[in-house]
């Protein structure tokens, strides 16, 4: 589970309810359940400040229908997360250097390059001795 979003108005500590997203194009708000990611164009409300919205003179308010309580995972899920992590512990442990990142491991395994040779976005240079 990601963190609980708080209110996007400042000074609130409220937990988000609702999301608000505007339509600039249409001079229209659209006001609706909590989105399951943060956007950066959109504003995440407290139930207070979702009821109390206001938009200017001339815009059109679009309120769509909110849950009565948050969703709670389904089982299904908890059974894909369950899936998971049997994938990941069923998974044999690569040599010694399995406690190391993958791209860490894959550096120390890589046969050595000729100085200067590109290596898809890396250039690999050799100290002067």
């Amino acid at each position: 589970m990601g963190a609980i979003r708080q209110c996007s108005r400042s000074a609130c500590r409220e937990s988000a309810v609702a999301t608000l997203t505007y339509v600039y194009a249409d001079s229209t708000a659209v006001l609706g359940p909590l989105a399951t990611y943060a956007e950066p164009h959109c504003y995440d409300l407290c139930a207070q400040h979702a009821g109390s919205l206001t938009v200017p003179r001339g815009w059109e308010v679009l309120r769509l229908a909110m849950p009565a309580h948050p969703p709670q995972p389904g089982p299904d899920d908890l059974l894909a997360l369950a899936d998971a992590v049997r994938e990941a512990a069923s998974r044999p442990p690569a040599g010694g250097a399995s406690q190391a990142p993958r791209s860490v491991r894959a550096a120390l395994e890589a046969p050595a390059v000729a100085e200067g040779a590109r290596r898809g976005h890396l250039r690999v240079l050799r100290e002067p001795s």
